[in-house]
């Protein structure tokens, strides 16, 4: 079987997101490799949170990669997300919304390729709550490892903030038009 490979992440000093923070963040990301691919080997049945992990940290730190980059006014993304959630300002509120929800997890935007539309979802742990067939466009990490350092418990919602200031647009809006292909 081929084994998982760790991906290398471009990833420019953040607002708010300490260069430490990441360092250790990415190593939490290449044990969820190490461990796929020994999970694999072994016939271990923590397949999903092993693999889920690994990918929804890929999601994520190629989402901060490159330098923050705006999302165009014309882009198919911000038309989708108006489409299904009235403006993109509400779209922003609800997502930041749920993902101030109290405790661990993921706040995802996902594409549902059968009903071509946009959902926010809350995942408690990586392999309890993904959406079967749907696509991932965002995945921001909730789990404390991501933001206890540089924010303390009580600055998760300044993370999520600086998250959408270093977040880049143009990476998003490739997972968006992969999604819809």
């Amino acid at each position: 079987m081929q084994k998982f490979e760790e991906l290398k992440f471009e990833i420019p000093k953040l607002k708010g997101i300490s260069e430490k923070t990441i360092e250790e963040h990415l190593k939490l990301y290449s044990g969820y490799v190490k461990n796929i691919n020994l999970t694999l080997e072994q016939g271990n049945p923590k397949i999903g949170f092993e693999f889920d992990g690994m990918r929804n940290h890929e999601y994520y730190f190629e989402s901060l990669s490159g330098g923050a980059k705006n999302l165009e006014e014309e882009s198919i993304l911000k038309k989708q997300i108006e489409k299904d959630f009235g403006s993109f300002e509400n779209w922003l509120t609800k997502f930041k919304d749920l993902a101030i929800t109290r405790g661990i997890g993921w706040a995802m935007l996902y594409y549902d390729p059968i009903t071509k539309q946009l959902l926010n979802v809350w995942i408690d742990e990586h392999h309890i709550g993904q959406l079967n067939g749907c696509k991932t466009i965002i995945a921001l990490d909730i789990w404390e490892h991501a933001f206890v350092a540089d924010y303390f418990p009580s600055g998760k919602k300044q993370y999520i903030e600086d998250f959408f200031e270093n977040l880049n647009w143009e990476v998003i809006e490739k997972n968006f038009i992969d999604a819809v292909k």
